[in-house]
């Protein structure tokens, strides 16, 4: 590493501080979690899937960072209160904590109240708690807590395919600003970051097929309507969120930064 300049700057961000990314296992979360690994943060990587969050944590340790895997339903308030008091336990403290959890829903108007309740569940109960939980575990940080929440550009400019998406991640954007309202008081920052359309392993599942179209068709028609005249690399949501949780963005907060190739203007 080179001494000196803004590129050993950059590289240290989150020397000797701890992070909670939720959501770690694949995607944009993985690569926030790599990111911030890279740049010296200390990384829980959680995700409902063990395997894949220790396969994370595994990857941050062998490029020469410090980093623990662990199996977590952001949508069961138990594990997550069991899962910061392990922190508190081991830490004594939290420097921020980036939500990463969401579930395209069911397509269309007509949704069961089963289908219903499990996207209210896994898109808005889990960032309720996933936030809130953490806030004094965060405000000993000295000032320096953050929140990070991604959220969509759907939740900006709607989604003809599925409204119910819409809804429960566009209730991020006011929950954010009250929670960043309050976070103001205790040293705490809390932003949000609306992805477009991201190559992650999750893409098809945000298009089904519909009438003579299937997704390799429908999403090929999205990527061509993004003004950039493409799809995001997971990397480049993953830098979005690290800088937000850096000193970098310590005069930001309670704000929504479409990260979408200019999806949200055209």
């Amino acid at each position: 590493m080179r001494s000196g300049g803004m590129e050993s700057r950059s590289l240290e961000r989150f020397a000797d501080r701890v992070v909670l990314v939720i959501g770690a296992g694949s995607g944009m979360g993985r690569s926030a979690a790599l990111r911030i690994g890279s740049e010296g943060g200390h990384v829980w990587v959680a995700d409902i899937d063990e395997d894949s969050a220790k396969k994370v944590a595994a990857e941050i340790g062998e490029a020469g960072g410090r980093a623990v895997g662990v199996r977590l339903d952001a949508a069961d308030v138990p594990a997550l209160t069991d899962l910061y008091a392990r922190i508190d336990r081991e830490h004594g403290v939290l420097h921020a904590v980036h939500y990463q959890v969401g579930i395209p829903g069911p397509a269309g108007l007509a949704v069961s109240e089963d289908e219903w309740q499990r996207t209210m569940d896994v898109n808005m109960k889990s960032a309720y708690y996933a936030t809130t939980l953490c806030f004094d575990l965060l405000e000993r940080a000295g000032g320096k807590g953050s929140i990070t929440m991604t959220s969509t550009a759907a939740a900006i400019i709607g989604s003809p395919r599925s409204p119910l998406y819409s809804m429960t991640k566009g209730a991020i954007l006011p929950f954010a600003r009250s929670l960043a309202l309050i976070g103001a008081k205790r040293g705490i920052r809390v932003n949000v970051v609306a992805p477009g359309m991201v190559e992650t392993p999750m893409l098809s599942s945000f298009f089904p097929g519909a009438g003579d179209k299937d997704p390799a068709e429908l999403m090929a028609s999205f990527r061509s309507s993004v003004p950039l005249g493409r799809g995001a690399q997971p990397e480049e949501i993953g830098n979005v969120i690290a800088f937000l949780n850096s000193d970098d963005a310590s005069y930001l907060t309670g704000v929504t930064i479409p990260v979408d190739g200019g999806a949200t203007i055209a």
